[in-house]
């Protein structure tokens, strides 16, 4: 009975990895075929957002496949590999509410819009700096 949840579990990895496998390599292509046509139609500043994005969303699928090979392989999970895919995610974040931001809002205090996007990225700086102090801690660096 062990050995049939082993083999099922095994499988699950396998099919979870293939999955995430098949992901960023449409979020890559679609990035690939998408930022030809932004740059194509002139959208000089929207290309290298909309790229950044999906190569940041690319990179914490990659994150992912290595946590779920490494606990595959050593059958425990680790926190470090949470921690960076939070740091990528909230860097992404960032970026592009940064970039949005620039694009949609004038630059005054009084406008809800900018001050939305200014508590956003308050609270995203406030995530990064904790994932990266935690981080730290783990590692003992």
């Amino acid at each position: 009975m062990g050995e049939a949840f082993r083999k099922a579990e095994a499988a699950i990895y396998l099919f979870a990895g293939l999955l995430v496998v098949l992901g960023a390599v449409y979020v890559l292509g679609e990035a690939l075929v998408q930022g030809v046509g932004l740059f194509l139609g002139g959208g000089g500043s929207k290309v290298a957002v909309f790229l950044l994005d999906r190569v940041l969303l690319a990179l914490m699928m990659a994150e992912i496949l290595y946590t779920l090979v490494r606990f595959a392989r050593e059958g425990q999970l680790q926190v470090e590999p949470f921690l960076v895919i939070g740091l990528i995610a909230g860097v992404r974040r960032i970026l592009v509410v940064t970039a949005e931001g620039l694009q949609k809002f004038s630059f005054s205090l009084q406008d809800p819009g900018f001050q939305a996007v200014l508590a956003e990225l308050l609270l995203l700086s406030l995530m990064v700096l904790t994932l990266a102090w935690a981080y730290r801690l783990v590692r003992g660096v």
